[in-house]
């Protein structure tokens, strides 16, 4: 990547201050309410880019954005590369793919006792730093991906210190949106909450999003039929969660009726059996009732199949006959593809045993078989998981072929550029534009 164009966007998009940064070793003492009354609204350089008044035609990842790293600021540790609480070092992390750290500035590196095969020390990224956030998003640029739906969990907002941390990376998204002529837009998602706190959290949080960050206000804020976009994830699965589908209803009504903070286009993340009522769905009406009161829905496929051929089956027995549903029903449906799937690390921390891979990429063909299968059903606009999720191995940013050895094992992009499957998005998002053909062949990388 070109330094001038990094250091060029970071001029045109930083203008943070709005939450707070603790020093090495100092520790975080700030109180949840003083965490929220930090929360402003963006006040840098907009730069036009993608068309951001519609979700047709785009390609969007999720951005997880839960990466935390000693020495960040955050004071939150190694999150999300091991154990809450635990320690980073060969034998005991979470991660299946390491991401590739040779783009990166010192200022950017955190350094960890895991070493490269020629014994160099390795090091990971955090998304608390500005600059590796404007970086990725510089990426996404590059590579013609239009944006990211950022994760924001609702467990994530009981507590000061995590809320703090989500309230860093969402500064740091939205400005490199700006910077970079990105879109972007907040997805909750409900996994892990009890009964009652879809209320106490996720709707007080919106209200805050709105009043305090004004993201009605942001340019790069992604709208669809003229309503700020808000998804919504995890609403109608089987497997014992403790929030209710009345309380998902309630939600739903609140983001599209409430005087002032509703006129939203929503979005929900529903179970593959979302239609039929199966598999991993409940086997309850009103989750229709819930999808019809929404705008958008996007059936979780993650792990659903696992080669080409099963995507293709998935897309003719599943995908058309949902896309068909919709359009009865005046919705939009928006896909999921995945890359590969493997959370062999994250399972051996608990005590299991998954196959290193255990979804294999086939150097992109199955995330391309995917895409094509779908965009064939009739779908218009896809959601891509996910931009930088390497603790289950779907991760589709810049990751490495010279991870760490010893103890834990990683995967690589056999071989392949490291930014790879990044083009492919793009490409996907110029196939649903109308701008590539779609064909069943992986297009050639021209050299």
């Amino acid at each position: 990547m070109n330094t001038d164009l990094l250091r060029s966007a970071m001029m045109l998009g930083l203008a943070i201050g709005s939450v707070a940064r603790v020093s090495d070793g100092a520790g975080f003492r700030m109180t949840r309410q003083q965490v929220i009354d930090r929360m402003k609204p963006f006040d840098g350089r907009h730069v036009r880019g993608v068309d951001t008044s519609t979700l047709r035609g785009k390609v969007m990842c999720g951005y997880q954005g839960w990466f935390a790293a000693e020495g960040d600021g955050s004071d939150r540790g190694w999150t999300h590369y091991c154990v809450r609480g635990g320690r980073f070092e060969p034998g005991a992390c979470t991660i299946d793919l390491w991401p590739d750290m040779s783009e990166m500035d010192p200022d950017e590196k955190y350094q960890t006792s895991f070493r490269h095969a020629d014994g160099r020390a390795a090091s990971v990224f955090s998304p608390c730093n500005p600059k590796t956030v404007m970086r990725h998003f510089l990426w996404m640029k590059e590579h013609d991906i239009d944006g990211v739906f950022l994760q924001r969990f609702g467990a994530s907002l009981r507590d000061a210190k995590v809320l703090n941390h989500r309230n860093v990376v969402t500064d740091n998204v939205r400005v490199a949106a700006n910077a970079t002529g990105r879109a972007w837009a907040i997805m909750y998602d409900l996994s892990g909450l009890k009964k009652g706190e879809i209320r106490k959290l996720v709707i007080e949080d919106w209200k805050n999003l709105v009043s305090r960050m004004a993201v009605g206000r942001d340019r790069s804020y992604l709208r669809h039929n003229r309503g700020l976009v808000v998804a919504v994830w995890g609403v109608g699965f089987d497997g014992g969660r403790e929030y209710t589908l009345d309380e998902c209803a309630e939600l739903v009504k609140f983001l599209k009726e409430d005087k002032v903070y509703g006129g939203n286009t929503v979005m929900l993340g529903v179970p593959t059996g979302w239609r039929t009522l199966s598999r991993d769905a409940l086997d309850d009406k009103r989750l229709h009732d819930i999808i019809r009161a929404a705008d958008v829905v996007s059936p979780w496929t993650v792990g659903r199949y696992r080669d080409p051929a099963g995507a293709r089956r998935h897309a003719e027995k599943t995908v058309r006959p949902d896309i068909e549903w919709c359009a009865k029903e005046g919705k939009d449906y928006m896909p999921v593809v995945f890359p590969g799937f493997s959370w062999h690390n994250l399972r051996r921390s608990q005590g299991l045993d998954k196959k290193l891979g255990e979804i294999p990429r086939r150097g992109g063909e199955f995330l391309w078989s995917q895409a094509v299968a779908d965009v064939r059903a009739g779908a218009r606009m896809v959601y891509v998981a996910m931009f930088d999720e390497v603790d289950e191995g779907t991760a589709i940013f810049k990751c490495t072929n010279d991870p760490p050895v010893g103890e834990s094992r990683f995967l690589t992009y056999d071989g392949l550029p490291a930014d790879h499957y990044m083009r492919l998005a793009g490409l996907v998002g110029r196939m649903l534009q109308g701008k590539l053909p779609v064909l069943d062949k992986m297009p050639e990388r021209k050299r």
